[in-house]
Order: C-alpha cells, then structure tokens, then sequence
C-alpha cells in the first residue's frame, strides 16, 4: 500500500481548511509488459488532515535547521540540548556551514578529508546545509542593527529560521502554501 506522501503527490487542489475532506483521484498504472501491458486503474482516498501532515514532515526533513552547537550527541548516542551552547559569533553566523540540518545522517562523504579532521564528533553530527543541492536554495541575512541573522529556504517558500548571535535564541516557522518549489533549479 502506498504511503500518505507518495498517495498525496497525486493531488494538486488547495487545502480547503475541513479536516476530514476526502481528496478522490485516480492512480493509473501499467502492469505487464509489451503486447500483454494492460493499465489497472485505483482510485486513492486522501483526507485532508493525512496529507497536511505528510507534507508538514516533508518540510520538516527537507529543511529544518538548528545552529552548529546547539545540541550534542551523548557517548550513548543521545541526541540532547546543549547547555553550554551560547550562540554562534558574529563571523560565524553568516557561513552557512554554522547551520545543520535536524535530521541525523550517518553520511560524511560530501565532506572532504581536511575538514573531516577538523570536525567535532559531538556536535558536527548533522549535515551542514552549505552542502544542499541546488546551490543556493538557502537565503541568509543579517540585520544591521540587531545583528539577527534570517535564512529563507527557497525549496519551501515560507520556511523561516532565525538566530540572535551571542545567545541561545533561534527557532523556525513556515508560513507557505504546502507547495514545494520544484522549479528551483532553473530559477538559480
């Protein structure tokens, strides 16, 4: 059976607001091959709340983010807040590098041998998001006069994130459409 995401991806309507409407399309497939193919035709149910929460997790695993330090991994393998974390200085929190990705990835191969040396295995366990594709999905700014730093993902439009230098205070928001912005690569 198809999962939420993968049954969702075939809708292309708005959210209404009504929670238990029921999204109706018709899966069309081809089962067998050459002069024997035949389509088989489903037709899938989606309500509206299963396909809100699906693409909610989808932005969440393309582009939730926190600051390098912010949180650490235990000797156990615990992934904790880090009490001691203060905030990235104001050098550091205009490199992308300085952002991860809040979703552990075992993988370090987009990361060279030199900068694997130089890496902290209790805090650069997640994916720096300098290493996302397309290059320049993320926008960073920072403010003059405060010196808040605001990155924009431009694969989620909406998705917000924010962090004041020298202090613990970051968070995220995503105000947009549920619609990823599949045409990013030719808009770069």
């Amino acid at each position: 059976m198809l999962n939420v995401l993968q049954k969702s991806s075939g809708i292309n309507a708005e959210y209404g607001g009504d929670p238990t409407y029921e999204y109706e399309y018709i899966d069309m497939k081809v089962v067998g091959e050459g002069e024997e193919a035949e389509e088989e035709t489903n037709t899938v149910l989606v309500k509206e709340e299963d396909r809100l929460a699906a693409v909610i997790d989808e932005i969440d695993r393309d582009v939730h983010i926190v600051p390098r330090g912010s949180y650490v991994k235990t000797a156990t393998g615990k992934i904790v807040t880090n009490r001691s974390f203060e905030g990235l200085k104001n050098l550091d929190c205009v490199k992308l590098s300085s952002y991860f990705h809040f979703k552990v990835t075992p993988s370090t191969d987009k990361i060279n041998l030199l900068a694997k040396a130089t890496l902290d295995p209790s805090i650069d366990f997640l994916e720096h998001i300098e290493h996302d594709l397309p290059k320049g999905c993320w926008s960073l700014h920072q403010e003059r006069g405060s010196g808040l730093v605001v990155l924009k993902s431009l694969l989620w439009l909406g998705y917000n994130f924010y962090h004041v230098p020298g202090t613990r205070k970051f968070g995220s928001a995503y105000f947009g459409t549920g619609e990823k912005n599949i045409d990013l690569p030719f808009m770069l």
